[in-house]
C-alpha cells in the first residue's frame, strides 16, 4: 500500500511539473514568476515525499560543489563551441532562446539562485531520482532522471537546452549517488549558473 501510494505522488508531481512548464514557456511576460512558482511547488513537494542526504561537511561540499560545478559549466561551454559544426543553426537558437528566456534583471538572478537552481536539485536529484531507486538501480534511477530533466526543458523547444540538460543531469545525478550529499549538488548548480549567466557567459 506504502509504495503504491509513493507511486502515485511520483507520477502525479511529473504531471504537475510537465503540465506547469508547457504553459509556463508560452507564457513569456510572465515566464519567471510561473517557473519560480512551478519549482517552489517542487520543493514543497520534495520537503513532504522526499528523504535528503547530506553526508559531507560544509567546506568539502563548498570546495567539491564549486570544483564540479566548473567542470559542468565547462561542458557545456565546449559543447557550444562543437555544437556549431553538427548543426549550423544551434547558435543561432540558443542566442534566441535566451534573449526571450534568460535572466535579464537582479529580481531573474535571485529567482534563478535561490529558489530554481534549489528547486530542480531537490525536486529531480533529492525526489524523483531517489523515488525511482524503489524500482530500478541507482545507475537507472539517474539515466531516467537526466531524461526526465532534460525533457523538462525540451517542452520549450529549445534542444541544445535539453542535450545541455542531459550531460548536466548526468553529472549531478551521479554526484549525488557518489557523495550522498544534496548541499553538494545544489552549490555545484549554483557556480554552473553563476559561471554560465554571469561570470562568463556563452554568447
Amino acid at each position: 500500500m506504502k509504495k503504491n501510494k509513493q507511486t502515485i505522488v511520483l507520477l502525479l508531481s511529473l504531471l504537475f511539473i510537465f503540465a506547469m512548464l508547457s504553459f509556463t514557456f508560452k507564457e513569456q511576460a510572465i515566464f519567471w514568476y510561473l517557473y519560480a512558482f512551478t519549482l517552489l511547488v517542487g520543493i514543497a513537494i520534495s520537503l513532504i515525499f522526499g528523504k535528503f542526504e547530506d553526508q559531507l561537511p560544509t567546506w568539502q561540499y563548498l570546495i567539491y560543489g564549486t570544483g564540479y560545478g566548473t567542470i559542468a559549466y565547462g561542458l557545456v561551454k565546449l559543447g557550444y563551441i562543437l555544437l556549431p559544426y553538427i548543426d549550423s543553426s544551434a547558435t543561432k537558437d540558443i542566442n534566441k532562446f535566451l534573449a526571450t528566456y534568460g535572466p535579464s534583471n537582479i529580481g531573474h538572478y535571485l529567482m534563478l539562485i535561490f529558489i530554481i537552481v534549489v528547486g530542480e536539485e531537490m525536486f529531480w536529484r533529492g525526489f524523483i531520482q531517489q523515488g525511482l531507486k524503489r524500482f530500478t538501480t541507482p545507475l537507472y534511477a539517474v539515466f531516467i532522471t537526466a531524461i526526465l530533466f532534460s525533457l523538462s526543458l525540451a517542452i520549450s523547444g529549445f534542444m541544445p537546452g535539453a542535450l545541455a540538460a542531459i550531460f548536466t543531469g548526468l553529472l549531478w545525478g551521479a554526484l549525488y549517488e557518489w557523495k550522498k550529499s544534496l548541499p553538494l549538488v545544489i552549490v555545484s548548480h549554483i557556480v554552473f549558473v553563476v559561471l554560465l549567466f554571469l561570470v562568463l557567459p556563452i554568447t
